[in-house]
Order: C-alpha cells, then sequence, then structure tokens
C-alpha cells in the first residue's frame, strides 16, 4: 500500500545500525509520545549496513504506521545515512534523532526557537553549561577531545556537533547537499557549515546511555582521523577529499 504523500511539520531523521533490541520500542514509545504534539510529523529509520533483524523490524514499523518510512543504506555509514534521511525528510523542519534518546523535551524546547525565529539550527549540546551527560567516562572524554580538534584545526566555538540537532529545512539543505565528509564526522561538516551561513545555537539536554555503542569506539578513532585531516582540507581549503 502506498502511503500519502502528506507534508509534515517535522521530519524525524534516525540512523540506526543493529539496533534490534531497542527499535521497536524506543520508535513506538516516540510515536505515543508525538500523539500529543499539535504539529504533523514523519519518522524516517536510516538503517545502515546492519546484519541483525534491524531492517526487517523497521520494514514492519514502516509498514504498521503511515507516520514511519525507511530506507536501507547497505553499508555501516552513519553520515551517508544521515545525509540522505536529510535530503529525503519533506518536513518544514527536521530533527536529527539517536535512537537511544528520543528526546521530545528537546524536540520541544527546539522548535519553539526555530518557530520564533530565535535560530536556524539548534543542537542538543551534551557538553555545554547545564547539560547532563552519564555516559561512560571515557565516551565522555571522547567528545571533548574531538571538539578539541575541531577547534583547534577549524576555529569550532562550539561545544559539540554530534547527536541531536534541529534545523529549518529549507535553510540548511543547501548546507547538507555542500557537505562532503560522511561516516563520523558528517554531523561536525554541517554543524560547521551551518555556523558560517545562518544562526546556530546551542542548548544542554540530558544523556543516559540505554545500551553500549553498537560500534566500539576504539575501532572508530582511525576513520575519524581520516576524516579530521579530509575535514580540515575541505573546509579551510575548499578541496576535494
Amino acid at each position: 500500500m502506498i502511503k500519502p504523500r502528506v507534508v509534515p511539520d517535522v521530519s524525524i531523521v534516525i540512523p540506526v545500525y543493529n539496533e534490534e533490541g531497542i527499535l521497536r520500542e524506543a520508535v513506538i514509545g516516540l510515536l505515543d509520545g508525538l500523539a500529543d504534539h499539535e504539529l504533523t510529523y514523519e519518522i524516517i529509520i536510516a538503517e545502515n549496513g546492519s546484519k541483525d533483524s534491524t531492517v526487517e523490524i523497521a520494514e514492519n514499523l514502516a509498514a504498521e504506521h503511515a507516520e514511519v518510512r525507511m530506507f536501507s543504506l547497505g553499508e555501516p555509514n552513519y553520515g551517508k545515512a544521515l545525509k540522505r534521511g536529510i535530503l529525503e525528510a519533506r518536513g518544514t523542519w527536521v530533527i536529527c534523532e539517536e535512537i537511544d534518546l528520543c528526546d521530545l523535551d528537546f524536540h520541544q524546547r527546539a522548535l519553539e526557537l526555530l518557530r520564533h525565529g530565535d535560530a536556524d539550527m539548534v543542537v542538543g549540546s551534551k557538553a555545554m553549561k547545564g547539560s547532563s551527560d552519564h555516559r561512560p567516562l571515557f565516551r565522555r572524554a571522547a567528545t571533548r577531545v574531538l571538539n578539541g580538534m575541531l577547534r583547534v584545526a577549524l576555529d569550532f566555538r562550539g561545544t559539540d556537533t554530534h547527536g541531536l540537532k534541529a534545523f529549518h529545512r529549507a535553510a540548511l539543505r543547501p548546507v547538507v547537499e555542500q557537505c562532503v565528509i560522511d561516516r563520523d564526522l558528517f554531523a561536525s561538516e554541517f554543524v560547521i557549515r551551518a555556523g558560517q551561513v545562518v544562526r546556530v545555537i546551542e542548548i544542554p539536554i540530558r544523556l543516559a546511555e540505554k545500551r553500549p555503542p553498537a560500534i566500539n569506539l576504539l575501532k572508530r578513532v582511525p576513520n575519524v582521523l581520516r576524516g579530521m585531516a579530509k575535514l580540515t582540507y575541505v573546509i579551510r581549503f575548499g578541496g576535494e577529499p
């Protein structure tokens, strides 16, 4: 059955990889929470290279709920999946979510700022003053190391680039299309480029880990270092990756 192409107010993009343990519960909980909101919405599950039953669960959710869409990228690439999800979004506003967060409080605060014209992009920061980050110490330290690298290499003045983001789709779509880095650092390139052309503000969030990371943090280090070198080159010198 083909779903009607009703244009929603908000598109929620959620990249997922090997999330069979929490995917259904998280999406159903998000649907229940959104039912109390006046805005219309769609949820886009951006599956990327899962080796468990994530694809099947996502397909079932899309078949059961008119508000849910999904695609399967076929390779484990968070940034590429997030970028495609944003480009496929149809809402006036887009929220980039994480399946282990589904933070409705962030949605409400960010959308209020966007609707009132206070910003074009709102970043949910887990590192700024007023935030509450209850992840393991090693993961909190990794966030600060990445921020430090971005600050030194690219003069980044914020406190976070990964995780929750909300923005005006029409204003930021050209920025998304301009981004050339994928995998772990697409989100960093997106936020940094956005800050060069639109108003970006950060708001603090509360963060607690609901499950261990789907990909071991140490295994991501080589990709992050390569991505950082490419990101510095394309932002500083306007080159191709």
